[in-house]
């Protein structure tokens, strides 16, 4: 455990040239300057920038944290897709409010939204699911995420029926298929810095638009 301590203090973080973040010059809306940064990511290289991590409740308080694709971002919301049958579509049901966080280390910077949560319509779900891949719906189309597995060999025989399927039927949708918007109430911008300098950019919603807050590291 100690030469573990050790080796984790060791890490170097924030390597490399990181860009500069002025928030004097921040869009008015949290979408704008996230899609800057989502573009910025991109070009510098970063793997599946459009991945996040989502953050849940259920009833007890006990929070869940899963990572996932990100669907759209747009001033209607910010959003993903499960099964309602899911740990994370059971959560929503329970205490619909969500919180996501992206980190991109390439350039040292983390983007942080939290919100209500609601679910899109039926037409909107269904189109979600129908964009995705045949193997992607036809792993949906299972409805068993999360629950216990005897033997690998039995996931890929029920992966192979349901890709099947899929080719028989396939405009099939799952009745549980959702697509969820978070409605954010707070985005917060994180730029890293090599001196622990962190610039952080905090939009709140209010009635009247957006304000803007700059807050300590």
């Amino acid at each position: 455990m100690t030469e573990l301590r050790q080796l984790l203090r060791d890490i170097e973080v924030f390597q490399g040239e990181l860009p500069v973040f002025d928030p004097q010059t921040a869009p008015d809306t949290p979408e704008e300057l996230f899609t800057e940064w989502l573009l910025h990511a991109l070009d510098s290289g970063v793997r599946e920038p459009h991945a996040m991590t989502l953050s849940t409740a259920g009833t007890d308080g006990n929070p869940t944290a899963r990572t996932l694709i990100l669907k759209n971002v747009s001033a209607q919301g910010w959003q993903f897709a499960s099964d309602a049958g899911s740990v994370k579509g059971r959560n929503l049901a329970d205490r619909p409010f969500a919180a996501l966080t992206f980190y991109w280390p390439q350039s040292a910077r983390q983007v942080r939204v939290r919100g209500p949560v609601v679910a899109e319509s039926a037409e909107r779900s269904a189109a979600d699911f129908l964009a995705r891949g045949p193997g992607a719906r036809a792993e949906a189309l299972l409805g068993r995420q999360s629950s216990p597995l005897t033997d690998l060999a039995v996931r890929d025989a029920a992966v192979r029926r349901s890709l099947a399927r899929v080719e028989r039927e396939p405009e099939l949708v799952p009745p549980g298929w959702t697509l969820h918007s978070v409605r954010a109430q707070t985005v917060e911008f994180w730029q890293g810095d090599k001196q622990r300098n962190h610039t952080r950019l905090n939009y709140r919603a209010t009635d009247t638009g957006w304000e803007r807050e700059l807050l300590w590291p």
